[in-house]
């Protein structure tokens, strides 16, 4: 029989190899680094038919493949998959799209959503399917404001941004009242939300809104709203074709044409002008955040864009090929494309590029970069193809987007 000296020795050495054993079991049930089902799968969900066609729709997937084609078409010795849907402007066909790339097609990251009522839907389930969801075409502030999210960043620009400069600059110039025509969704209603503080807060006044559906062709009676009111400024609270037809029809109608009245387009992208041809937008003061011929870098990009989709790209765009190469970096960094490392390499590093310089993701995914106000070209003064801008001011980041004191994300709380 065994001593009780030795039933401890005995006991002992069971417990050490238990433990070990523990150890063991328990680090192979940890979930290993490296790239889920052996593919890094990229989604897309743009407007490839409609109103947003031509500021998204082919040329934001471009862009996308060319990051994917520069990044080496594989990260982590894996390949790199882009997958594209149109979702015709539809929150619903959007959300269950979204719904169906991470619950079945193993899409890890949707890297932009065209439009804010589709990305809002997206964004809900991305958070509910804890996946990383990255914006570029949409603009609406909620998205790193009251709708923030630890798996969401919003990248280009947004409604705050856009009305804090461009409102800001109408107002010095003695723009003082305002009013607004409004596409009636989310994006407009926000936007106008946005200019509005701006404008009061700067010393002017709103004198009235008119709010107009998605995909207007007849802006007549919206313009006579605004001739009526003898606002100083008829701000555009739209985006895309919207933006484009009530520019046209306002030179039509002679809206401008005394003075007394300017436009400012608060979300105009360099598609938008090329369509109004710079003898109908020279003048207009606008905001973006990217523009091909800024300076070297942006040009030598642009260029090969451009022999792609034979069009220059704009601030969205530009966007998209900026976000999927810090996406996969972050990946590559991380080691796996597991949502909460990825997000977590992709606040810690640094974005500098032709998009650019020194931009930093906050807490709340709002992606920090400097913003410009530019002013389109008379057409003597452009002098080759697409050559319609003049910067008036390069904003930087910390004072173009909302100041985490302002904002109402809980993730932003005490910083």
């Amino acid at each position: 029989m065994k001593t009780s000296a030795t039933w401890r020795r005995t006991a002992a050495a069971l417990l050490a190899l238990a433990g070990a054993g523990g150890v063991a079991g328990i680090a192979s049930a940890q979930p290993k680094a490296g790239i889920s089902d052996d593919v890094v799968k990229i989604g897309l969900l743009l407007d490839m038919s409609g109103l947003y066609a031509d500021v998204t729709g082919r040329g934001s997937a471009t862009a996308a493949q060319m990051a994917i084609d520069d990044f080496g078409g594989k990260v982590l010795g894996k390949k790199i998959e882009l997958v594209v849907v149109d979702h015709q402007n539809k929150a619903d066909i959007a959300a269950n799209k979204a719904r169906e790339w991470f619950d079945t097609d193993k899409v890890d990251a949707i890297l932009d959503v065209a439009a804010s009522a589709p990305a809002l839907a997206v964004l809900d389930v991305a958070k509910q399917k804890n996946k990383i969801v990255v914006f570029s075409g949409p603009g609406s502030e909620r998205i790193t404001n009251d709708l923030c999210t630890p798996i969401s960043v919003h990248y280009a620009y947004d409604t705050y941004a856009l009305a804090n400069t461009t409102a800001k600059a109408m107002v010095q110039r003695g723009g003082k009242t305002w009013f607004f025509l409004t596409a009636d969704y989310a994006f407009g209603h926000t936007l106008q939300q946005s200019a509005t503080t701006v404008v009061t807060e700067a010393g002017g006044q709103v004198l009235g809104a008119a709010r107009h559906p998605l995909s207007t062709s007849d802006f007549a009676s919206y313009l006579l709203q605004a001739q009526a009111s003898k606002a100083q400024v008829v701000g555009l609270a739209n985006a895309g074709g919207d933006t484009v037809n009530a520019i046209k029809a306002a030179s039509e109608f002679g809206l401008t044409r005394d003075g007394k009245q300017r436009m400012a387009g608060l979300l105009l992208y360099i598609n938008d002008i090329h369509a109004l041809g710079l003898k109908t937008a020279q003048g207009l003061v606008l905001t973006e955040a990217f523009y091909w011929d800024m300076n070297d870098a942006t040009r030598a990009w642009s260029r090969k864009y451009f022999d792609k989709v034979k069009k220059m790209p704009n601030m969205s765009q530009a966007g998209v090929y900026s976000s999927v190469t810090h996406y996969l970096k972050a990946v590559q960094a991380a080691g796996t494309d597991e949502t909460a490392p990825t997000m977590e390499k992709m606040k810690a590093m640094p974005i500098n590029d032709f998009f650019a310089k020194n931009g930093r993701i906050r807490a709340d995914g709002r992606m920090v970069h400097d913003m410009y106000l530019f002013e389109v070209k008379t057409p003597a003064e452009s002098k080759y193809p697409w050559d319609y801008y003049k910067v008036l001011a390069t904003v930087p980041g910390d004072q173009a987007f909302i100041p985490p004191s302002k904002s109402q994300c809980p993730l932003l709380k005490g910083r």
